[in-house]
């Protein structure tokens, strides 16, 4: 089919250049405060430059944003040192006096709130729209932890004998290394910086190469927030030295735990690099999310939460529906109507342009896989009712598949980008053995009006978070986590913090009764 190819050279260009938005053709700028636009490594609250540095760029225009230190097992290895004499005086701080400061650097955040979210635009390639919502996000997540620092609480138990006393202390773990992804690069530090600082543990933060600016940003204001030198490091590094500088923060004795957001496979090397060192380990990995729509369900409603779950951040998000299964008896006004949605609500361009909805994906080789499955998917008789191909560099239409069957690769691999795989079933139990078939379980979603069928549906979902007639899920209130090979712990909420704490079981004894 026509619609499944990849153009290329000047022959793609001309052929592509007259359906590109006019946002995609101009030239666009970073324009930001020299004081968050960091471009050195912060370790042990000094800026320090590394012996070469490495490009970021806008995946928008290909342009070079900036270059950045680019650090190695060397400077891994002074912030971890940093970080674990920072903790010797930061775990004696007191609740109170951790909240306080937590306070301060969201306000600093919601201060900057505008210059952060161009950043994120400008290095992720997300809208504008979408990036000042992810600030208001990623600050929510300091304001939280700011209020559960002071209510980690621990017990006292009744003990079997009159003479002693049983108590059990929650404790800091200790250095946690911080290691997250390109797509939410402010939001996915301050869920777990938030918590860890809260919790009384010290970080070293390695942000993704493709989007270093938007981490050395908040820690300029975690410094002007008063948060002492060493508690907040970050290492910046390019994908060639990201092996290397892992090794490091994942086998470091002086490491106590990691906290990981990315791919299930590399969930596991790094899984296994912590094993000889037995560290505390929390990972939020890879899902393929499953988005049910039963004949009962409202369908308008259905199509809203099927747009705004699929194509936020271009469908680059870890809870992104993947997987579309809609009940035979409403598949085809379902499909109309999604359809016509794309065609109304979705635009092309540059992030920083207030009319596009659509940012490029990250670089070429995200395109490159939607283009695969999309063309594996036609191999075995799916058929493309909308978009289907892929424009400038790494922008990829919007595009929607019929027909399709849970053979086919893009139902059973994470797509990361804006493709709508949809299946038709008949019964809610074909439903639920598809929506579980997948060895990950991060979110799954479903719409219907049938109060009994909610509630089976929402227990036998094998995820760890269901939305039932909702399509937008993350919020710092609530737990934020998988089951299956999608990970382990959970971020957000009053069990957030767990994850950076030890119970220590006292036993106070030789008292007279």
């Amino acid at each position: 089919m026509s619609a499944v190819r990849v153009l290329t050279s000047q022959r793609f260009l001309r052929q592509v250049a007259s359906r590109l938005p006019a946002s995609m053709r101009r030239h666009y700028s970073l324009d930001v405060p020299a004081a968050l636009l960091r471009t050195q490594g912060y370790l042990g609250g000094r800026w320090v430059s590394a012996a070469s540095e490495f490009p970021v760029l806008d995946p928008a225009t290909g342009q070079e944003l900036t270059q950045v230190s680019d650090c190695g097992p060397a400077e891994a290895k002074q912030a971890v040192d940093a970080a674990y004499e920072a903790f010797q005086s930061w775990k004696q701080t007191t609740a109170k006096e951790r909240s306080v400061l937590l306070r301060k650097w969201f306000d600093l955040l919601i201060l900057h709130k505008e210059d952060l979210a161009k950043l994120i635009t400008f290095e992720c390639g997300k809208p504008m729209r979408e990036s000042l919502g992810e600030m208001t996000y990623s600050a929510s997540f300091l304001e939280w932890f700011s209020e559960e620092a002071r209510r980690v609480y621990g017990d006292i138990v009744p003990p079997p004998a009159n003479d002693r006393r049983i108590l059990l202390l929650k404790q800091p773990v200790g250095v946690a290394s911080i290691i997250t992804p390109w797509n939410f690069p402010s939001a996915m530090i301050t869920r777990k910086v938030g918590a860890a600082l809260a919790a009384g543990c010290t970080v070293v933060v390695k942000p993704a190469e493709d989007t270093p600016l938007s981490a050395l940003a908040l820690a300029k204001l975690a410094e002007q927030a008063g948060i002492p030198p060493g508690v907040v490091n970050v290492v910046p590094c390019s994908r060639e030295k990201t092996p290397s500088v892992g090794q490091v923060l994942c086998t470091d004795p002086l490491v106590a735990k990691i906290s990981f957001t990315g791919s299930t496979a590399t969930g596991k090397v790094l899984l296994r690099m912590a094993a000889d060192t037995v560290k505390r380990v929390s990972m939020e990995l890879g899902g393929n999310a499953p988005f049910i729509v039963f004949d009962s369900a409202d369908v308008d409603s259905a199509v809203g939460g099927a747009m705004v779950s699929k194509f936020r951040n271009s469908g680059q998000t870890c809870v992104c529906s993947n997987r579309f299964l809609v009940q035979s008896g409403i598949y085809d006004r379902f499909v109309d109507k999604l359809g016509r949605a794309m065609d109304t609500e979705l635009r092309l361009g540059h992030g920083s342009d207030p009319s596009t909805t659509q940012g490029p994906l990250i670089n070429t080789r995200a395109a490159e896989k939607v283009l695969h499955q999309i063309s594996d998917a036609v191999s075995q008789g799916a058929k493309v009712l909308k978009g289907g191909n892929r424009l400038d560099g790494s922008f990829m239409e919007p595009t929607l598949l019929t027909d399709v069957t849970a053979d086919m690769l893009c139902t059973k691999e994470e797509t990361f980008g804006p493709l709508v795989p949809v299946i038709r079933f008949e019964t809610e139990e074909e439903a639920l053995a598809v929506a579980n078939a997948a060895n990950v379980g991060l979110a799954g979603y479903f719409y219907s009006q049938d109060v009994g069928q909610i509630w089976r549906v929402a227990e036998a979902l094998e995820v760890g978070m269901v939305g039932v007639n909702e399509g937008l899920l993350s919020t710092p209130e609530a737990t934020f986590g998988g089951v299956k090979q999608s990970g382990l712990g959970r971020e957000g909420s009053r069990y957030g913090i767990d994850e950076y704490l030890e119970v220590k079981y006292m036993c106070y004894g030789g008292l007279k009764p």
